[in-house]
């Protein structure tokens, strides 16, 4: 089953509660309300919101710089996994980096999550290379890049 009546807008300081449910439901080191606060304040960060009837039920934090996005978070709540949601938000956002010109987007994924991988893959990420160690429990992580056509 995919939802179909979600919709999506830049996240506002009053959507952090809801965001970090999600965001510690999500991740075993989750961002703090700091972290987000952090976002919300740097020039740089994007954070977009998927809701469904007025809730929110994903996100997407990047960043536009140096002419590319980096994608920092990418969470959809654990109850509506496997509708679509995070696809969508990879959709909006990447459409919106293209739209004022960007070359590519990337990001890093744990190398054993496997849902999240074959998820960038379907939506045109290709795998660019490892970062050995890199998460505080010592697993690797892929680093996935897709490029905008123009």
């Amino acid at each position: 089953m995919t939802v179909k009546n979600y919709s999506f807008r830049l996240i506002s300081e009053i959507d952090l509660d809801a965001v970090l449910v999600i965001e510690r439901d999500c991740y075993p080191h989750p961002w703090s309300f700091r972290q987000f606060l952090d976002e919300l304040e740097n020039p740089v960060a994007s954070v977009l919101v998927c809701e469904i009837d007025n809730s929110i039920v994903g996100y997407i934090c990047y960043w536009l710089i140096a002419g590319e996005m980096q994608i920092l978070n990418l969470a959809t709540s654990p109850q509506l996994r496997r509708h679509g949601i995070a696809a969508q938000l990879l959709e909006q956002a990447c459409a919106r980096c293209s739209l004022i010109g960007l070359s590519s987007a990337w990001l890093e994924v744990r190398a054993g999550n496997r849902a999240a991988i074959e998820l960038y893959q379907r939506s045109g990420f290709n795998l660019s290379g490892t970062r050995r160690t890199y998460y505080r429990d010592g697993e690797d992580a892929l680093v996935m890049v897709k490029t905008f056509t123009v």
